[in-house]
């Protein structure tokens, strides 16, 4: 062959293979790399983009108990847009369809278009073969279409058993705009136990999608988000990252296959300080009590070993949402408060404010200074008496420290007050965190109310710190007001020598890959003996706590435990409550006293005294703190809400026969009463503090007559 034919045959060949390779690059391009494109041009094809809430973090006790987790839940929501779609489409087709939606009478002749009727009788009616049908809330339903249309998923039911929902995933092709989904959904498996301290979660409400989301997503499923405890304040670190779904639907709403899927991440897990064991024990202590708070601390690490409140709730009643019946019960006993997490709200301190007014004066240099006790000291035309004038019209004579605090003298502190000035105690106090919140992983702890503070004179700007003021400062009465935490993390300050850690209710945080969010350290915020306490000082204080448990003619002697040697300091603070005079029973504790691990403050609403009341219930507590110490395992259940209640509780008495009891308090040394705390002052209302704002829930829909797709079983008439 020539050259020149050769040449040709050649080119006309690579221009054969050229268009070849060519026309199978635009075959994989058409075929492979843009199909999803183009399947979204055959007419009624889309691409909808859902996005899926992430699943939230466990929450566990500092052994690993599971406080709170989540179940699979097997939903059934409507797309209620694509079932409008839909229905008008079938309606199209088959005209035959519209006496489905067609109802007679004044006003309503023709109501094909309204969404109820077609989800009653075109949606719901396929559901009468699978058994799946539930009367619900058509009103609701009504709204939520008129609001979102396809936006948002209207939530049909949420409690399909397992085998409820395979029989309607058979069955799911052929309901358009029906969408089956397993979400998690939260279970807090011990009822009310540490209701006050890990909270509930709010489903999420549409009114929480941002605008951004919107143009993002055609169907958008938000995330639940804690609104009390430690589910609002640590929020962010439980839930999880958000997933996506992308899917092929046809124009009838069916799903052709789907595109892309991110999976919902999960949440970090949360491990508390609390012990989910030591938490039932208390919370089971202070129920013999209407109204009541207590704290445990590890007096070396800060850690929240117990945190109760009563009366409670329990969370599970929020989850999904709470019946208006079960609401109304809550709301019609709010008088008792069972919202509120007493252990970080603020109550008039009485004579528990003693020991940091010792702080106070030994940080100036006054622990070994002797005062004497008259009965009662005059600030001009006020004279306030000690409990001894009060109630026999005797004094104390002179007293040390360590004496003062066993027979809790009040001349002997408000004299010591006067002598180092407001502005020295105001120092002392705050040091040992009064006055400031703790910074507790907690919402809404108040501060309490410190006079001569900044915080103190901005809100009364007319009023100036006296010295009866500054009395009533040292025993814990008029304007003061301390948290039972506050006055627990102080105690534990005393019980390990000075070191003041921050109170901590979480103890460590891990995200799922095993990343550690927040780690385990304790948080010293001070420590008194570098503040400038000489050792021996501090010691005096100490003593006088122990004086106070173990000495006769000790306020405290109700606390003392067999064996074990603890240290305590009782109060009784005089206040108004339901407009009567009332008292705050108190008494603050640590053991064992030479290697302090715990310590507790237990307070009690309207009460008699600090030492009838509050000493034996923390008797009660140390004794099953140290006896899980010595290998006893203490139990474990769920746990019932409590309703509490406003009355006066003169003394409690622990039977002889109490499990948890190897010593009758009656026979201690030195447990005779002799109603020290109960200084005889005028009571007054406490100052006023913020309330924490109990967030409105999300109240079940109550069925009503749209929504009555089952009808009423009718009562069959006697023969």
């Amino acid at each position: 062959m020539e050259p020149r034919y050769r040449l040709r045959l050649y080119l006309l060949t690579a221009l054969v293979l050229t268009g070849f390779g060519v026309l199978l690059n635009r075959l994989h391009d058409f075929q492979i790399d843009r199909r999803d494109e183009f399947l979204q041009m055959v007419p009624g094809n889309s691409t909808v983009t859902v996005r899926e809430p992430g699943i939230r973090g466990e929450i566990t006790d500092r052994n690993g108990i599971l406080l709170a987790r989540n179940l699979r839940n097997y939903e059934i929501a409507f797309n209620l847009e694509e079932v409008y779609r839909a229905y008008h489409s079938q309606d199209a087709e088959d005209p035959s369809l519209k006496h489905l939606t067609r109802k007679d009478g004044p006003g309503r002749a023709d109501e094909e278009n309204d969404i109820v009727n077609i989800v009653n009788h075109w949606t719901i009616k396929r559901f009468d073969k699978l058994g799946l049908t539930k009367n619900y809330n058509a009103g609701a339903l009504r709204t939520h279409y008129l609001t979102h249309r396809g936006l948002v998923p209207f939530s049909y039911r949420t409690d399909l058993t397992y085998d409820e929902f395979a029989r309607c995933a058979e069955h799911n092709l052929v309901l358009p705009g029906v969408n089956l989904s397993t979400r998690p959904l939260r279970l807090y498996p011990y009822g009310a136990l540490a209701s006050h301290v890990l909270g509930y979660i709010k489903p999420w409400e549409p009114a929480d999608i941002p605008e951004s989301a919107k143009r993002k997503f055609n169907h958008y499923i938000g995330d639940a988000k804690g609104i009390a405890g430690i589910e609002q304040s640590m929020d962010a670190v439980l839930r999880g990252q958000e997933g996506q779904k992308k899917l092929l639907k046809d124009e009838k709403g069916h799903i052709i296959r789907m595109i892309d899927y991110t999976k919902p991440g999960v949440g970090a897990k949360l491990t508390l300080a609390i012990d989910a064991r030591a938490q039932l024990h208390v919370e089971n202590v202070i129920r013999r009590a209407g109204r009541a708070a207590a704290v445990v601390m590890d007096v070396n690490t800060g850690e929240v070993i117990a945190m109760a409140s009563i009366p409670d709730y329990n969370p599970n009643d929020f989850i999904p949402s709470i019946s208006e019946a079960r609401w109304n019960a809550y709301l019609d006993n709010q008088k008792m408060d069972p919202f509120s997490n007493r252990t970080i709200r603020p109550f008039t301190p009485g004579s528990t404010f003693k020991p940091p007014t010792a702080i106070a004066g030994a940080l100036e240099g006054m622990a070994n200074r002797n005062f004497s006790c008259d009965g009662f000291i005059l600030f001009g035309k006020i004279r306030i008496g000690c409990w001894i004038w009060n109630l026999h019209k005797g004094s104390h004579g002179t007293l040390t420290l360590p004496k003062a605090i066993q027979q809790s003298c009040n001349p002997y502190f408000m004299k010591l007050a006067n002598t180092i000035g407001w502005k020295a105690m105001v120092t002392g106090f705050q040091m040992v965190g009064f006055g400031k919140p703790t910074g507790i992983e907690l919402p809404d702890e108040s501060a309490g109310i410190l006079p001569g503070s900044g915080s103190w004179r901005a809100a009364n700007p007319a009023a100036s710190m006296t010295p009866a003021i500054t009395a009533m400062l040292a025993i814990g009465q008029a304007d003061a007001m301390a948290t039972p935490l506050q006055l627990c993390a102080m105690a534990a300050c005393l019980a390990n020598g000075g070191k003041y850690y921050m109170p901590r209710i979480v103890k460590s945080a891990t995200a799922a890959d095993g990343r550690r969010v927040i780690e385990d350290k304790p948080k010293l915020v001070v420590n008194l003996i570098e503040a400038g306490i000489k050792p021996p000082d501090l010691e005096l204080i100490r003593r006088g706590m122990w004086q106070a448990v173990n000495k006769p003619g000790g306020t405290a002697a109700r606390v003392k435990i067999p064996n074990i040697e603890v240290a305590g300091k009782t109060g009784t603070a005089q206040t108004i409550d339901t407009g009567k005079k009332s008292n705050n029973s108190w008494v603050i504790c640590f053991g064992p006293f030479d290697q302090p691990k715990y310590a507790v403050c237990v307070l009690v609403q309207n009460g008699g005294s600090g030492g009838k009341v509050c000493g034996p219930l923390a008797h009660l507590i140390l004794r099953g703190l140290f006896a899980q110490d010595e290998g006893l395992k203490l139990p474990l259940k769920a746990q019932t809400a409590v309703l509490g209640n406003t009355a006066r509780i003169e003394e409690i008495v622990i039977p002889k026969d109490d499990p948890l009891v190897t010593l009758n308090p009656d026979e201690a040394e030195g447990s005779g009463e002799t109603g020290e705390e109960v200084e005889n002052l005028e009571a007054t209302p406490a100052p006023a503090t913020p309330e924490p704002v109990i967030p409105t829930p999300v109240i079940t829909p109550e069925i009503d007559e749209d929504g009555t797709v089952i009808p009423r079983a009718q009562p069959v008439p006697e023969p």
